[in-house]
């Protein structure tokens, strides 16, 4: 069944979504990253003595919580009321340096954020080179990775947390960013216990992001991309120009809706709760100019979740995550996120633009 009414935004829905926002508490679970910016100025380069190789010459350090922390930074400037944090991370500098961030936005919750002295504290560094008149060059990114198993104490923890604010939360968002089976937050145990949760109470979002294991989730939303949700189904990725087959057959496994997100196509909605399954198409909004995807799913998921929570139907809710990303795509070399005003403001835009 194709609905295409009510899978618009409008200017009373999208008030309405932000209107409710800062009454909402959204828990966040999942891998906490740290990204780390080195802006490099390429005039002051000097070559080493001991090597004669070029010695990139640091003048700023910009650190931003990464993976379910870009989900957290979205949430904030989106103007919830609270943010509970549910990870597990290093007890070195860069869980240090994590956890220092995320105290700075007030609205989030830390106390469910444990460091462990097993695992790496997953970081991203990206060095920026700058060169006069130029817009600064993402040079080779250096990558930490956590490659330890999550203990087994690390994961009660986690999940003691999360069952203490259930109850709490508005929703929940679930970012599954490590590949590496098992040593990342969402476990099998703790998947388990998502599904769990999701049986017990199916009127309250839980919306699960996961970069290689969208198929093993059940009971719980998904906002997969076309990769992830053929890898989802057919066990290992594809090319394809046609995904509905495998974003219905998602939903049907899952038993909840799935939000396939398809890059400037916009948003493939599947409800399967209803008989024949409810089939939405959401198209996304026209961006102009230089344009920087990375983090664009996770503020997707935080515009989704959030407007879900605020009682939004599934297009308009879907409208509202592209419409976000429009603006987070477009903030070059810095994790993207949008605030009420710059949402209006983008919102002004695109209907000047329809209108012209």
């Amino acid at each position: 069944m194709l609905s295409e009414a009510n899978n618009m935004l409008t200017e009373q829905v999208l008030e309405s979504i932000l209107r409710r926002i800062p009454e909402l508490t959204i828990g966040v679970l999942g891998d906490l990253f740290l990204d780390r910016y080195l802006d490099i100025d390429a005039s002051l380069t000097e070559p080493s003595l001991e090597t004669g190789l070029d010695a990139y010459q640091v003048v700023r350090v910009r650190s931003y919580p990464g993976a379910a922390g870009t989900v957290i930074n979205n949430l904030a400037a989106l103007g919830v009321k609270k943010v509970h944090a549910f990870s597990v991370i290093g007890d070195d500098g860069e869980g240090y340096e994590l956890l220092r961030e995320l105290e700075q936005l007030e609205v989030v919750d830390c106390r469910g954020v444990f460091q462990d002295p097993n695992p790496r504290t997953p970081t991203y560094t990206k060095p920026m080179l700058q060169k006069a008149g130029q817009p600064a060059r993402e040079l080779n990114r250096l990558d930490i990775k956590n490659r330890s198993q999550l203990s087994a104490s690390a994961e009660e923890k986690v999940l003691g947390a999360l069952n203490q604010r259930w109850k709490e939360v508005d929703s929940l968002i679930v970012s599954d960013q490590v590949s590496e089976a098992g040593c990342g937050v969402i476990t099998d145990k703790v998947r388990n216990r998502l599904a769990e949760l999701g049986d017990a109470d199916p009127e309250k979002v839980i919306l699960a992001d996961s970069r290689e294991r969208t198929g093993q989730f059940r009971s719980v939303w998904l906002k997969p991309n076309v990769r992830e949700c053929v890898q989802a189904v057919e066990g290992r990725p594809i090319l394809t120009d046609y995904p509905e087959s495998y974003v219905f057959e998602l939903a049907r496994r899952a038993a909840r809706p799935v939000f396939c997100t398809l890059g400037e196509q916009g948003v493939l909605i599947v409800d399967p709760r209803s008989d024949p399954p409810k089939r939405i198409k959401v198209p996304a909004y026209p961006v102009t100019g230089p344009i920087d995807i990375v983090g664009a799913g996770d503020s997707t998921n935080a515009a989704i979740a959030s407007a879900l929570a605020a009682r939004t139907d599934l297009g308009p809710a879907a409208a509202f995550g592209c419409l976000v990303a429009s603006i987070t795509i477009q903030q070059i070399g810095i994790t993207g996120t949008a605030s009420p005003d710059q949402i209006r403001k983008r919102w002004s835009e695109v209907k000047m633009h329809d209108h012209g």
